[in-house]
């Protein structure tokens, strides 16, 4: 049952991969927004993954995010998920991502729950 409080983190170390000049997002070798970002999903999807009911999955739908502070090669980058509201299908969740030093970025991220056939059949 899909709970507020509901929570989950999801962690990567900052490699070239996910740097700014990889991502195109930026020219300098720092973590990327995008990676944040896609960080922030993954731990907001992984919340709430096991109380869906079955055929059932989440898709990112609006993500408002602040990125605070820079993370350099090699920096453990952690990020959170809290579930803060439940609406039909609307999920609204609070994220953050924070490396050794504290805290890199935050906001607010929404997903809706979709069956996943009929998602992808709309796709075809």
């Amino acid at each position: 049952m899909l709970e507020k409080g509901l929570s989950s983190q999801s962690r990567t170390t900052v490699t070239n991969d996910n740097t700014a000049l990889a991502m195109g997002s930026g020219d300098l070798p720092v973590f990327a927004t995008p990676s944040m970002v896609a960080l922030m999903e993954n731990a907001a999807m992984t919340a709430v993954a096991a109380a869906l009911p079955g055929g059932s999955t989440t898709v990112g739908a609006e993500m408002n995010v602040t990125h605070i502070k820079p993370s350099g090669l090699g920096a453990e980058i952690t990020a959170t998920a809290v579930l803060t509201g439940v609406e039909g299908r609307k999920l609204t969740f609070n994220v953050g991502a924070r490396d050794a030093e504290g805290m890199i970025g935050e906001g607010v991220h929404i997903r809706y729950v979709v069956e996943r056939e009929k998602f992808m059949a709309k796709i075809r």
